[in-house]
């Protein structure tokens, strides 16, 4: 039986430890990341693009590359379906990006095949799998259990070799307010996945979409991508005050809004009375919980919420005040 690695609070306080590398700067750090999207949408051009550049250390989306050895199983085409991509994405390459069409499956192969790749290519930087479906081996345990295990073998070797894993996988049909609820399979994929991305049509036919990442490495992120020329192209980056502000409830909002257009500047009464107020389909203290967790957003747009006890009654009290800017302390000076 293995000895527990413990180590002490103490030492973790006093001691430096190695972190998380990135193979592309501030978008795919080193480990496992699972990249999802509708089937067809163009998730191999992506993932070739993206070995492209890391494999001839250039640029991508403006984010700097570690350039080194990609290993590419493009598990759902042929070699001269991958040529065909290859002529139409570049004029020359480089022998940093190595393909495969055919591989093992986890469990059943694939990861001695994956070390002896890595021991013959000491600068090994990434490994994509196309998809991560085509290397799972059918399993009787529970969903979860298979997912997290399937996704436990490919997180092992990425942390153990230190480069950046992706696996490509598929959303499902059936939307979601929330886009990474739609990634076709169970929470086991994303919980063992150091980064999740998934790649979003706007709209059925057009060449616009979303990028949503989240992860333990990174903060989430939106990008705003378009589809040309069968190369996904950045539009912009989402600002993170826009996406603080999306996870805000909409009664939030509207209790900011009811604030800022009273004449008066404060008001004080009941969660029930603000709801009659301002409308919503919240019960009153669920109302009076996303007033206490957004309370530093809703000061950020010029809202102070306190509460307060009068006569046994729990009060909610809202007061407008001037917004503040970064760097404003408030003061006035």
């Amino acid at each position: 039986m293995r000895k527990l690695e413990a180590l002490t609070a103490q030492w973790l306080l006093e001691n430096p430890l190695e972190k998380p590398g990135w193979v592309v700067e501030g978008l795919i750090p080193c480990g496992l990341t699972l990249v999802a999207g509708d089937p067809k949408i163009g998730k191999s051009w992506l993932g070739l693009d993206l070995a492209l550049h890391v494999a001839l250390g250039e640029p991508f989306w403006g984010f700097a590359t570690k350039r080194g050895t990609v290993l590419y199983l493009c598990l759902e085409d042929t070699f001269s379906r991958v040529q065909a991509r290859l002529q139409h994405l570049c004029d020359e390459a480089n022998d940093n990006l190595c393909c495969v069409v055919e591989a093992e499956r986890i469990g059943n192969g694939l990861m001695e095949q994956l070390g002896e790749f890595a021991d013959g290519h000491d600068d090994l930087k990434m490994v994509i799998i196309d998809t991560f479906q085509t290397v799972r081996t059918p399993s009787s345990q529970t969903i979860y259990s298979a997912d997290y295990e399937d996704m436990g073998a490919l997180k092992a070797f990425a942390d153990e070799r230190g480069i950046a894993l992706l696996a490509i996988h598929h959303t499902r049909k059936m939307g979601d307010g929330d886009v990474f609820n739609t990634i076709s399979g169970s929470n086991g994929l994303m919980g063992c996945a150091d980064e999740t991305m998934v790649l979003r049509r706007k709209a059925r036919g057009s060449s616009a979409a979303t990028l949503n990442i989240t992860g333990r490495d990174v903060k989430d992120q939106e990008f705003s991508v378009r589809f040309v020329d069968c190369r996904w192209e950045l539009v912009e980056k989402v600002s993170d005050e826009e996406l603080e502000a999306r996870a805000v409830p909409a009664v939030v909002h509207s209790v900011i809004a009811f604030v800022n257009g009273r004449q008066a500047p404060s008001w004080c009464g009941t969660a029930s009375d603000l709801l009659a107020a301002v409308g919503g389909d919240v019960r009153a203290n669920v109302l009076s919980k996303y007033l206490n967790e957004h309370s530093g957003y809703m000061e950020s747009q010029g809202v102070a919420y306190s509460r307060r006890k009068t006569g046994g009654e729990k009060l909610i009290c809202l007061e407008r005040r001037a917004m503040k800017v970064d760097g404003d302390d408030g003061s006035g000076i």
